[in-house]
């Protein structure tokens, strides 16, 4: 048995016994760990004891170390106050106390957890201060490595995402126009519908079509078309709410729902929009084309009281307005129910 420590004369994890073997194995363990261990006279403020790990980060000699205070080490007045004060800190509490500093070295930022302990003064009255440095150097990096790494991985997730939602939304809108098409905005009307007969609110419901081109875009064939198309779609969008709907109804119609909207205050909207279409100007291949388009308004409950009824009411209207030649807003006629 090792005769330095003989468990057996008392009992197991006794203090004094131990004491010898966490003298030899701190040193090991904090080497191992890469932590710095300076030991003080707190009376002198002077070093007494540093391990190897200290004494490479200080880039001295044991002999420039010993015996010499924070003053002699480190050339900035500022980190040498503050070591002092957070070891005079320590002392007064008697107990071990952490602290952070942050100062430049040899060129460089390092940040280190200084852990302090003072004894309890000696047969001599001398006491000591332990403190063992900690560099937070590769942890703050590691730390930093993982937040760009999740970032990053954030930052891919969004992108697929919005690929995801770009791709799908695509296959919802008609090429020409970019609006949606006739399934997603049905859907739509269908919600419009139901929150009409639980609110008792009134919507608006509005049937478009391009009036027969003129010769020059005729002349242009698809590429004609595609522009005005284009342009009808685009004037949709920017004279409509974010919560109305429009949408590439079939081969000759749009179809436009307005959200909250009676029958007076859609027929407005449309006249309005109509005259955009019939002052806008689209240009292809350096020719002015121009276009114009007839709509039918109807309203819900006040025209129809189906979905079915309301989609028929539009349309009949919009038939109205062609045949008046186009260029032209036409209201659905409201029903009055007889006694």
């Amino acid at each position: 048995m090792n005769p330095t420590l003989d468990l057996s004369a008392a009992p197991p994890w006794a203090p004094e016994q131990l004491r010898p073997l966490l003298a030899a194995l701190l040193p090991v363990l904090l080497q191992r760990e890469g932590q710095l261990l300076a030991i003080k006279d707190l009376e002198r403020h002077t070093l007494v004891h540093v391990n190897e790990a200290m004494l490479d980060f200080l880039q001295r000699a044991p002999g420039e170390v010993l015996g010499h205070g924070d003053a002699d080490l480190f050339d900035s007045p500022a980190l040498v106050t503050a070591l002092r004060a957070a070891d005079h800190t320590a002392a007064a509490h008697g107990q071990a106390l952490t602290s952070e500093h942050r100062f430049e070295w040899k060129g460089v930022k390092r940040e280190f957890s200084v852990l302090r302990l003072a004894t309890e003064p000696d047969a001599q009255g001398r006491r000591w201060l332990c403190s063992v440095w900690t560099d937070l150097g590769p942890e703050r990096e590691r730390a930093n490595q993982l937040r760009l790494a999740l970032e990053q991985i954030e930052q891919q997730q969004r992108a697929h995402e919005l690929l995801r939602r770009e791709v799908s939304d695509q296959a919802l809108r008609d090429p020409d126009s970019g609006l949606y098409r006739r399934a997603h905005f049905e859907d739509q009307l269908r919600r419009e519908v139901d929150l009409s007969l639980r609110e008792h609110r009134e919507f608006s419901l509005v049937f478009i079509e391009v009036d027969p081109p003129p010769p020059k875009v005729l002349a242009l064939g698809a590429a004609g078309t595609h522009c005005v198309l284009e342009a009808v779609g685009r004037l949709l969008r920017s004279g409509t709410r974010a919560m109305d709907a429009s949408c590439r109804y079939d081969e000759q119609r749009f179809g436009v729902l307005l959200s909250g909207v009676g029958l007076a205050t859609a027929h407005a909207r449309m006249e309005g929009l109509r005259r955009k279409c019939a002052s806008q100007i689209v240009v292809h291949e350096g020719q002015e084309l121009g276009f114009t388009v007839a709509m039918g308004v109807a309203s819900f409950p006040h025209t129809a009281q189906t979905q079915e009824a309301l989609v028929a009411a539009s349309d009949a209207a919009l038939a109205e307005a062609r045949r008046r030649g186009g260029n032209h807003v036409t209201l659905a006629a409201i029903r009055f129910e007889s006694d």
